[in-house]
């Protein structure tokens, strides 16, 4: 079963790499002598800058609000998770028109101090490193997500042994949790990392040359598939190269907690500078990553707005909610028999199809939605040529005109963040729980659903969380594959933001955080209730 799913889902994948084995007639040639180099450069220095900044940012975060008092910390628990809500493009798009020249803060500086154009220096957002920063900005939450549950999820037992060894808080963080909690911080930057080897919206608007920006380009600029194909190879060797190190560098390590001893989690009580200190390190992702940004767009929607703002938005934020909510619950289901069955067969066979379900994150959402229409295209040509030859009828469109293509084309893109989250949560479970629970009579199902899922009820939140508003978000493929006529709140936004009409886009980019983060901070609450022992 476990192979049979992997298969289906990473169909389109293998449709879009058969194009390797095609002639390029010097396409690809003309590509590594012109524009590749710096395609390349641009790409490493935004996985190195995001990767470094994402993980410090999340990590961090998630074991000041887990394991220590100070003021706010209640509130950052959710709040965190906010800029996570807010669309790349969207944040890009929202700064542009802040610092710009024409901007207030400019304008407030050349009023103020007399100045003029030249007069002064003024960092151009409209970088690299402006779009790393931005990046790293909206990201982040991914690292904290999964670093937080597996902070809340390890036993008090371990970290009772290091406090009575002398470690302080800063020693047993470093000593103790970080390395337990590795696999689910390395699964929280990977995901960072893909989604950053697939950004496309900020770092075209930014005229940032990437990997990504070189694919739409060469497929739909130039109308070379196949090199567009292989540069996509190119990124799903990046990231296969990037899992490999990682996992090379572990070793035989294995992460697994030994005792089913959880109490409340013991928690550092900070005082002074220290507590403010903690207050201002979490406050200021969020202020830069979602307060501000947002405050901007609500700005403008107040002074602007767009005009189909009322019975049209119901309409598109229930196409937004449905879609998210189906393809949350069916990645997170899959993610988790292909997880369990990876655990139960751990062989060769078992473990690259696994993986190569997972790469489909690493390829851009509109070359997953063509490596997706072109078997399904044809699929309903078969069926629409039988029924015709049989019963003298054309039924139409029947799967690539319907909704079923856009949650399978969520399945390709988002199984990794749902398969990430659960494979480190259920790495985590020593295997004499399985050996246990079988001799006690339950079957492979039965202690999936009896002893594993309880235990990693946190992480499958986490997982579900992380698939729902990465759905609200996608737009290429729900471009290129939504049914006629049926639009969503993220094809709104871009749509209008595309052609500078930012005011009207910023009424659809704050509906996406409103249906967004409603549920992303009652699902946070329900994940902190979710550890056992609570």
């Amino acid at each position: 079963m476990t192979i049979g799913i992997a298969l289906i889902v990473a169909l389109p994948i293998i449709v879009v790499l058969a194009h390797l084995f095609m002639p390029t007639d010097g396409i690809w040639q003309h590509l590594g002598s012109t524009v590749l180099p710096r395609y390349l450069g641009n790409t490493l220095f935004l996985v190195v800058t995001v990767g470094l900044g994402t993980f410090v940012i999340g990590t961090g975060t998630a074991w000041l609000v887990v394991m220590c008092r100070f003021p706010g910390r209640r509130l950052f628990e959710w709040g965190l998770l906010l800029p996570l809500a807010v669309p790349t493009y969207v944040i890009a798009y929202a700064y542009t028109d802040f610092l710009q020249y024409a901007g207030p803060i400019q304008t407030w500086l050349r009023e103020t101090f007399g100045w003029s154009a030249g007069d002064y220096f003024f960092p151009d957002i409209r970088s690299l490193w402006g779009a790393a920063t931005l990046i790293t900005l909206v990201l982040y939450p991914y690292v904290y997500m999964l670093a937080r549950a597996a902070f809340l999820e390890q036993s008090v037992c371990v970290l009772d042994v290091g406090r009575t060894l002398g470690r302080g808080p800063w020693r047993l963080f470093t000593s103790v949790a970080l390395p337990l909690a590795r696999p689910a911080i390395v699964g929280g930057v990977s995901l960072a990392l893909m989604e950053t080897l697939n950004e496309f919206g900020a770092v075209q608007y930014f005229g940032v040359d990437t990997f990504t920006t070189g694919i739409y380009r060469t497929w739909f600029g130039m109308g070379e598939q196949v090199a567009a194909a292989q540069l996509a190879a190119c990124l799903l060797a990046f990231v296969i190269a990037l899992v490999l190190l990682e996992r090379a560098s572990r070793g035989k390590r294995r992460y697994f907690h030994t005792t089913g001893r959880y109490q409340q989690m013991p928690e550092f009580a900070l005082h002074g500078g220290r507590a403010w200190a903690a207050t201002l390190a979490c406050l200021t992702p969020v202020l830069l990553g979602f307060l501000i940004p947002s405050g901007l767009l609500g700005y403008l929607s107040f002074q602007g707005g767009d005009a189909l703002f009322g019975a049209a938005f119901l309409e598109f934020a229930g196409n937004s909610l449905l879609l998210a909510a189906l393809a949350s619950v069916v990645a997170v289901s899959l993610a988790l028999l292909l997880s369990y069955g990876a655990r139960l067969n751990p062989g060769r066979i078992t473990r690259v199809a696994t993986r190569v379900a997972a790469m489909g994150y690493a390829v851009p959402g509109s070359v997953v939605a063509v490596g997706i229409l072109i078997p399904f295209v044809w699929l309903d040509h078969q069926i629409n040529d039988f029924m015709k030859g049989q019963f003298g009828m054309v039924v139409g469109l029947l799967l690539s005109g319907s909704a079923f293509i856009l949650i399978y084309a969520y399945l390709v893109r988002f199984l990794a963040v749902s398969f990430n989250a659960i494979e480190a949560s259920l790495g985590k479970v020593t295997p004499s729980m399985d050996a246990a629970s079988r001799t006690l009579g339950q079957t492979a199902g039965g202690t999936l659903r009896k002893v594993h899922t309880p235990i990693m009820r946190g992480s499958l939140i986490a997982a579900g969380i992380l698939v729902f508003v990465d759905v609200m978000k996608e737009l290429p493929a729900t471009v290129i594959l939504r049914p006629f006529n049926f639009d969503t709140l993220a094809i709104r936004a871009h749509s209008l933001a595309a052609d500078e009409r930012l005011a009207e886009a910023s009424t659809s980019s704050l509906a996406i955080v409103a249906v967004g983060i409603i549920p992303v901070i009652l699902l946070s609450v329900a994940m902190r209730r979710s550890r056992p022992g609570s």
